[in-house]
């Protein structure tokens, strides 16, 4: 009875996959009707970056805080480590 199942399911995928009109996906109906009455700009294939911050602090400032921190760590744990004999 299983191999007659498989073979029923196998008939009828390709019956679908042989089908002339495939109905499209609702997204593609959606975004065709969407574009139909205003179209989308062109979109080059690469982009320019966009800038992400406006805050106008370079990529050195971070760096720099970054570093900073990094060294208050180290040297608080040297401090928390230090035992004077």
């Amino acid at each position: 009875m299983p191999e007659r199942d498989d073979e029923e399911r196998e008939f009828d995928i390709k019956w679908a996959d042989g089908a002339v009109h495939k109905e499209p996906s609702a997204r593609a109906r959606m975004l065709a009707a969407r574009w139909k009455d205003n179209p989308p700009g062109p979109v080059p294939f690469r982009g320019e970056p966009e800038h992400r911050g406006s805050s106008g602090h370079s990529s050195w400032v971070s760096t720099a805080v970054v570093l900073g921190c990094v060294a208050a760590v180290i040297v608080l744990l040297g401090y928390i480590n230090f035992r004077p004999y």
